[in-house]
């Protein structure tokens, strides 16, 4: 099997004007027990954690967008399951990385904040992707530091032809270099406030482009507001999701 992440052919998903379409596909929902094989230091609150394990033979992750439930057990012996995106999948070592925040004192960080390597977790999904054709004009990325795996893996997928603006919201503590093959426009932000309006000030650029973003549930609204309302952008060409949500344990929603 390819490596579904970093190698999707591009020129696959690609469709005319006229007829692209974001397309929607199923996958069988499957638990995997993982085994931690390698702990990776990002910055200040964040790592990567690396699962290995036979049963990823038929693992598949067709989008950046993609969420697999994680699934431990907290200190009362309670299961506790939360959304990450599986940020590399490595088809040939059966391997998959996922992206955990340190900070806090919730029952996943407070795990991956213990993690050693030989320690077992259960990995569900995902149930489905929603793949986005890489052949828009251009390519809008924005949210915060919860948007930040799903980012990194997009602008390794985007082509070296793309355009793409990324505004991220982001600690300067835990900011970090991106790399793409696209020609990527980076813009780092400070506070919440800033990211609406930091796309109420872009000039979008000519011909048709998609744009994504994932955080905090009332700042993607505020986005989604200003991509529907100011910048008249199409709903069929953008996905904005809550990955979270301020004073909620558990949330992820698709607003638009």
């Amino acid at each position: 099997m390819p490596d579904i992440i970093n190698h999707i052919p591009w020129h696959t998903l690609t469709s005319t004007p006229t007829q692209r379409r974001v397309q929607r596909v199923r996958h069988e929902l499957k638990r995997r027990e993982l085994r931690l094989v390698r702990i990776t230091p990002l910055g200040a609150h964040q790592i990567d954690l690396t699962f290995a394990g036979d049963e990823l033979a038929d693992f598949v992750s067709a989008s950046f967008d993609d969420h697999v439930k994680f699934i431990v057990t907290d200190d009362a012996g309670q299961p506790v399951r939360r959304d990450y995106t599986p940020k590399h999948f490595d088809a040939a070592a059966r391997e998959l990385t996922i992206e955990f925040a340190i900070h806090g004192d919730g029952p996943a960080s407070r795990w991956a904040r213990r993690a050693v390597v030989g320690q077992t977790a259960t990995v569900g999904g995902p149930r489905g992707s929603m793949i986005i054709p890489v052949d828009y004009d251009w390519h809008l990325l924005a949210g915060d530091a919860t948007a930040l795996p799903a980012v990194q893996r997009r602008l390794a997928e985007l082509p070296a032809r793309a355009r793409v603006i990324v505004l991220l919201q982001v600690p300067e503590a835990d900011r970090r270099p991106l790399a793409s093959s696209a020609e990527l426009e980076l813009h780092w932000l400070d506070t919440p406030d800033e990211l609406p309006a930091a796309i109420a000030a872009l000039q979008l650029p000519p011909g048709e482009g998609f744009a994504w973003g994932a955080g905090e549930a009332s700042v993607m609204a505020r986005v989604r507001r200003v991509l529907l309302d100011q910048k008249h952008h199409p709903r069929e060409a953008m996905r904005v999701s809550a990955y979270w949500k301020q004073g909620a344990s558990e949330h992820h929603e698709d607003l638009a």
